[in-house]
Formats: C-alpha cells, structure tokens, sequence
C-alpha cells in the first residue's frame, strides 16, 4: 500500500510498504478516507524529535472498517470510524478514569501512545491507504454512514477535542473572556469551542493573516503580535484587567515578538501576564522533554524559563497535559451531526496522498493558506 514515510528533515516521500494485517482478535483494518496533517507532525517533520527514518505518519485518521479480528463484538466491516490519536486499552487505571490520552497498557514504559509518532509506541500511522487499530471496540468512533460531513468528522481524531480540552484545562465557563495564543488548526479550535461555550469575548493570538482572518470569521477577536505586544493589546480591550481565562495552543516552537528566532517560554509567559488574577491557564500545547533543535542547552533538554513567580503571585492556575480525545469525542460528533459544530471550516486543502510531500512543505511555511490540510488515500 501507499503511505507517507519520513526520511529525514523536512522531507517525506509516498511510497509502497506492508499493508498491515489483524495481530490482535481484538483488531480491525480501516481502509482510511481521510487522514489530517497536524502540527504535531511538524515537529518530526523538521527534526526536532527522535523520530527516526522510516516512520509512517499519520494520527488523525477516519474511514471504513475492511476487517474485524474475532474479538471484536461492537462493530462490522463497512463501519464508518474516526479514531482518536491517542492508542489506548480502556482498561488500566487512566483509562478507566477518563485519562486515556495516558493510557500505561499500550506503550509499556510510557504513558500514553499514538499512531505514527515517535516514542508513542509501535502503531503504523494512517497516512496510508490502511491502518490497524488495536482494541478497536474500545478506540472506534461509529460515524453515519456516507461521506457526509467528512472534513468536520476527521477533526474528531485530534485538533476539535484537542481545541476543546484546552477550554476544559482552563475551566471556560459561560460569560468569560479567553486569550488564545495561536490561531493554527488547534487554536481556531480552542477559540470556536470557547465560542460553543459561551465565551462573551474571545482573542486569537497570531501573525498569520490567514489565520487572523478565519479567527475573525467565527466571531473572535483577532490579535496581530507583529503590531505591538499582545499583553498591551488584550489589556486595552478589557478595561486593563486582562481576560479570564487563557491557552497555549502554540507550544516550545513559540518565535520572539518582532524577530525572526524562536523563544520557547514566550508564549507561557504571556499568558501569565494577560490573564487576571485568579485566572487559569490551558495548556495543551505541545512541550517536549528533549528538543533536538532548541535554541539553548536548557530549551535542548526541555528547561524553561518560566515566570513562575508572577504565577504564583497572581494566583493563577493551570493545566496541562495532551488531550484524552474519548472524553470529548462522542459529544463532539453528535454535535456535528445535529448541526451545532461545523469544526470544518479550519480545513484549507483537501488533497490525494500522492501530494503530501508538496503539502507538508508549504503547511510547514504557512504559505499559499495552508492552515489545515486533509488529505483522502483512495480517491
């Protein structure tokens, strides 16, 4: 079969390898409609992981079930699924507790695994005209059958409850202003769920026109760090107190206000600074315990510089941690198919396996409008 394997820094090729087969009773095969880029893939992507040639990527992954292991009891070839990134067993301790974005049963040694990403277990990734999914009764989302709504629906494997987690990290509540920092696919996420929510006023924080633009569309307020300090900016349109409740939706690839270099800690320690105190923070960005490519020895080895101080004296809270999809999946997909989420208006280009090297360059560059890309194996 065709997938899209690593080979280096910034370069991944189409090509032919193994399709996979049933392992486990408890498996069954997709053949895959859809399957995203995300940021995440980004980071392998540029070398600033372990990741190793040879890699399938892919986490964000929908389609049609082609065979079912005889352990499998609630689902049927033909079955149209969306999966969840996170690979997890449903039975360990974090499963079982709702956290199964950390589930210890999949990855021994680690908690919590995924397809097609470094140190996140054995799991092909679905880039690829097929992927296995292991405890599939447990890690597929039935969906309706058809190919209706398909860009909104392979949202639901990451970027909507990942968006939306990142609201559940800060506690939004109806009412409350939020500062987004990001305005790539899961921050427009973040913003839209804190819109679904309630939020009387929501910022987006960015430089990308594209990104500013689509975050204005769906009623947020778009900030353009390139024009003055964010902080000074969201202060001016909230009476000086700043706002409620804030995200990171950007991670340890944040750049320096006005330079063209990248300062890891610049967006935690803007969002201390913005958000009021008592407030909380969100933080599921992406942070990693080593960086290949850090811009010091202490960004190197996942050490930052973090105003901790200004934290503790404004009294804020936060959290952090990837999301545990299962936990928002469910509600998410129904609200799509009742027609009150449309998450789909975030994707930009949907386009064959056969462009995903093209595809991956210029969504690395942020050119051409690529905010989020979907890409279709079978057509």
């Amino acid at each position: 079969m065709k997938a899209v394997v690593y080979k280096g820094p910034f370069e991944v090729a189409v090509e032919q390898v193994e399709k996979p087969g049933l392992q486990h009773p408890n498996d069954v095969i997709v053949r895959v409609t859809s399957t995203a880029i995300c940021g995440s893939d980004l980071h392998m992507y540029e070398g600033r992981t372990a990741a190793e040639p040879g890699i399938v990527f892919g986490h964000e992954n929908l389609g049609i079930i082609e065979e079912t292991g005889d352990g499998v009891s609630s689902l049927k070839r033909g079955d149209r699924v969306v999966m969840p990134f996170n690979v997890a067993c449903g039975f360990c301790k974090n499963c079982t507790a709702g956290f199964t974005g950390f589930c210890v049963t999949v990855n021994p040694g680690f908690a919590g695994g995924a397809y097609g990403y470094v140190a996140m277990g054995p799991f092909t990734g679905g880039q690829a005209e097929y992927v296995r999914v292991p405890y599939a009764d447990f890690n597929c989302l039935k969906l309706p059958e058809g190919d209706a709504n398909e860009s909104d629906f392979v949202l639901l494997a990451d970027i909507f409850p990942t968006g939306y987690h990142g609201n559940e990290l800060a506690d939004v509540r109806p009412g409350e202003s939020v500062a987004v920092y990001g305005g790539g696919p899961v921050g427009l996420m973040a913003a839209y769920s804190a819109l679904l929510r309630g939020a009387r006023k929501v910022f987006v924080v960015d430089r990308v026109a594209e990104r500013l633009q689509k975050a204005e569309e769906i009623g947020a307020i778009p900030v353009n760090f390139a024009d003055g300090n964010p902080v000074e900016q969201i202060k001016d349109q909230t009476e000086g107190e700043g706002t409620d409740k804030g995200i990171d939706a950007v991670g340890y690839q944040a750049q320096a206000r006005g330079e063209d270099r990248e300062e890891p800690a610049t967006v935690l320690n803007s969002l201390v600074e913005t958000v009021r105190p008592t407030g909380a923070l969100g933080i599921p960005g992406l942070y990693v315990p080593s960086d290949p490519g850090g811009p010091d020895e202490q960004a190197k080895q996942g050490k930052l510089l973090v105003a901790i101080g200004r934290l503790f004296e404004k009294g804020l809270r936060l959290g952090t941690g990837q999301c545990n999809v299962k936990r928002y999946n469910r509600q998410l997909r129904d609200m799509i198919i009742e027609g009150r989420a449309r998450p789909g208006f975030v994707v930009s280009h949907e386009l064959s396996l056969d462009e995903a090297p093209s595809a991956y360059d210029k969504f690395d560059k942020r050119v051409e409008g690529y905010t989020k890309v979907v890409l279709h194996p079978n057509r």
